[in-house]
């Protein structure tokens, strides 16, 4: 009989793309998640992966094994959460994506709060980029995500999956202590072109706006350093580096050089809690995005301006 663990592990491997990350997901070390696999492989008498470069390559077999792990997980998830929605209480383990910010300026009193009142929830955070994490929890791999867009890069929940708005984040332009719009009280964005910014790598949502943004107000970016963590983005504008587009959720105390100043009209992203449409009767979704959306007026209150 096939163990359901060793396949949470295996499938775990297809969503992340690594023993390494899968690991994280599930909470065990990346020895613990091989040693699964191998006993897998044991059982089926089946070569799961083979090395790839410096990462594996899932084999026919193993695809197929995916498929059926997929469905596995579905009925046991359905089995638990009707009986977590007849026991009425929030319990058992709940894994939570939530993108960097979040993770940092609103997840913290979240998942203490849910600690204190729920003592059966197992809550389990990982961080993520939102457009990844999306996709995971489509997948089965995570619980529940918490992801943002903004106002001309929509994130579309995919089939089978719901949502529930939290709350909008405000973001503010960072210029270097002495910039000619330092002293504003606004800026359109009519007048940024001809800056010299600081964003973060492609492929991230605030890299796409800022370049649909300038480009649909006629300017080309000029981006000249690329960092993904906010914090170093503020750094880099105190250096006098160039300007910055940041968000104030998780943004922190500003450090002495760096200036606000808001654009006109003020960029927001908004903030979504997603999970599975078959998990949406489980107490623990209900009251982890009742317990995100009491927060957010609180959290947002107290983000620096």
């Amino acid at each position: 009989m096939l163990d359901l663990q060793r396949l949470r592990a295996l499938h775990a491997v297809s969503v992340h793309g690594t023993v390494g990350a899968a690991a994280v997901a599930l909470g065990y070390t990346s020895s613990a998640v091989s040693q699964q696999i191998a006993k897998l492989e044991r059982e089926t008498r089946t070569v799961l992966l083979e090395r790839e470069g410096r990462g594996v390559r899932l084999t026919d077999e193993a695809h197929q094994l995916v498929r059926a792990a997929r469905e596995l997980i579905a009925i046991v998830e359905r089995a638990e959460t009707e009986l977590e929605e007849r026991r009425g209480v929030p319990a058992g383990r709940l894994a939570i994506a939530a993108f960097a910010s979040a993770a940092r300026g609103l997840m913290p009193p979240v998942l203490a709060d849910l600690a204190r009142r729920h003592p059966a929830l197992d809550t389990r955070l990982t961080e993520i980029d939102p457009h990844l994490s999306v996709d995971l929890v489509a997948k089965g791999a995570v619980d529940l995500v918490v992801a943002h867009d903004w106002d001309i890069a929509p994130l579309p929940a995919p089939a089978g999956v719901e949502q529930a708005v939290i709350g909008d984040d405000l973001c503010d332009l960072l210029v270097p202590e002495g910039h000619p719009f330092a002293g504003r009280t606004a800026v359109r964005r009519e007048e940024l072109g001809g800056e010299r910014w600081i964003c973060q790598p492609p492929g991230r949502v605030c890299h796409e706006w800022l370049v649909r943004t300038l480009r649909a107000a006629g300017h080309e970016p000029e981006i000249v350093h690329q960092a993904d963590e906010n914090p170093t983005l503020v750094a880099l504008v105190a250096a006098g580096l160039g300007i910055a587009l940041i968000p104030r959720l998780g943004r922190g105390p500003l450090p002495a050089g760096v200036v606000e100043v808001p654009l006109d009209p003020m960029p927001v992203r908004r903030l979504y809690a997603l999970w599975r449409t078959g998990a949406a009767r489980r107490p623990a979704i209900a009251e982890t995005v009742r317990t995100l959306r009491g927060h957010w007026p609180e959290v947002s209150a107290h983000t620096p301006r």
